[in-house]
C-alpha cells in the first residue's frame, strides 16, 4: 500500500545505528517501544505512526508504562475500528484515527444442502475463546443439521488434547486445523455463517473476510466486534456464554428471515473493508506524520 510512494524497509526492531528514516509506523504499543523512544531521542517531533492492536487497546495501554509512553511520543495513532478510540486516554484520542482493515471481496461459495456449516477461524487460544461455540454445539438438539468446523491450529498441548477428544465424542464438529489464507477464505465462503468468540479484538479481520465473501457473522458482545459490525447489529450473544451462542446458533439455522436480515446488515458494512478505503486510509495518516 505504500511501496508506490515511498521506500519502505521492514525490520523487527529500529537502533540509532540505522538511517534515520522520514517516518517510523510502530506496530504494537508495547513491542515497538524502545524502537519509538530511539527514533524520538534522534528526532524530537513529527515522524511516528503508532498502530495499536487489540492487546494494545483492551489490556496493554491500561497497564504497562512502555505501552502508555507510546501514546505520548507518536504524532497520530491508527486504531481498527471506531470503539477502541473510547480506550485511549481522552486527552490523547485527538491523536487517532479509524482504519479498517481490508479484504478482497469473493463471490460467496455453494453451501451444502445436507448441512448448515459454521465456521470459526483462529489458532486455539485462550484470548479466542474457541470453546463456547465448541461447548454450544454439544448443547443443539439431535436433528439439527448445524456442522461446526474450526480452521486454525493449536498453539499448545492443552488446546489440542482438548479439541481432539471433543471431536472424538462430537460427529458435528470439524476441525480442518491450519490452513493458509487462500485456502481459509474458500472455506468460508462456503460456509453459512461464521461464529467469532473472542474476549479480545482489536478488529477481527476475520470478519473482514466473511463480510466481504457474503457470509453473516455472530460474534461475542465485546467492543472490538460491536465496533467492525455495528452497535444495532443483530447478531451478538454474551461473551462466554454457550448458551446463549447455541440459541444464537438455532435461530441463524432455522429463521431464514433472520440469517437473511444479518446478512443485510453485512452487506451494508462491506463498504468499510474494501482495499482500497483501506489503503487510502493509510497512506494519508503516513502523508500526516511527515
Amino acid at each position: 500500500m505504500l511501496a508506490r510512494d515511498y521506500a519502505v524497509k521492514i525490520v523487527e526492531r529500529w537502533s540509532p545505528e540505522r538511517e534515520l528514516p522520514d517516518a517510523m509506523i510502530a506496530l504494537h504499543a508495547r513491542r515497538s517501544a524502545d524502537s519509538i523512544v530511539r527514533f524520538r531521542k534522534r528526532r524530537e517531533s513529527g515522524g511516528v505512526l503508532l498502530a495499536l492492536t487489540g492487546t494494545d487497546v483492551y489490556r496493554d495501554i491500561h497497564t504497562d508504562e512502555s505501552a502508555q509512553h507510546s501514546l505520548e511520543l507518536a504524532d497520530e495513532m491508527v486504531v481498527l475500528q471506531p470503539k477502541a478510540l473510547e480506550e485511549l486516554p481522552e486527552s490523547l484520542r485527538w491523536k487517532a484515527r479509524v482504519v479498517y482493515q481490508s479484504a478482497r471481496a469473493l463471490v460467496p461459495g455453494d453451501k451444502s444442502k445436507r448441512r448448515f456449516n459454521i465456521i470459526q477461524v483462529g489458532h486455539l487460544r485462550h484470548e479466542k475463546d474457541p470453546f463456547t461455540p465448541i461447548t454450544a454445539l454439544r448443547t443443539l438438539m439431535d436433528e439439527s443439521r448445524i456442522r461446526l468446523i474450526h480452521v486454525g491450529g493449536a498453539l499448545d498441548k492443552e488446546h489440542a488434547d482438548l479439541i481432539k477428544a471433543v471431536q472424538r465424542d462430537e460427529p458435528r464438529l470439524a476441525w480442518a486445523g491450519a490452513k493458509d489464507r487462500a485456502r481459509t477464505r474458500r472455506f468460508i465462503k462456503r460456509s453459512n455463517l461464521l461464529v467469532l468468540a473472542s474476549k479480545m479484538e482489536g478488529g477481527a479481520n476475520v470478519i473482514v473476510e466473511a463480510v466481504t465473501s457474503g457470509v453473516p457473522v455472530i460474534a461475542s458482545d465485546v467492543s472490538g466486534n460491536i465496533g467492525m459490525l455495528g452497535d444495532d447489529y443483530l447478531g451478538y450473544f454474551k461473551f462466554g456464554d454457550a448458551h446463549a451462542c447455541a440459541a444464537l446458533m438455532q435461530r441463524c439455522e432455522s429463521d431464514k428471515k433472520f440469517l437473511a436480515k444479518l446478512a443485510a446488515q453485512c452487506s451494508k458494512r462491506a463498504k468499510l473493508f474494501a482495499p482500497e478505503r483501506e489503503a487510502a486510509g493509510i497512506r494519508a495518516a503516513v502523508k500526516s506524520v511527515m
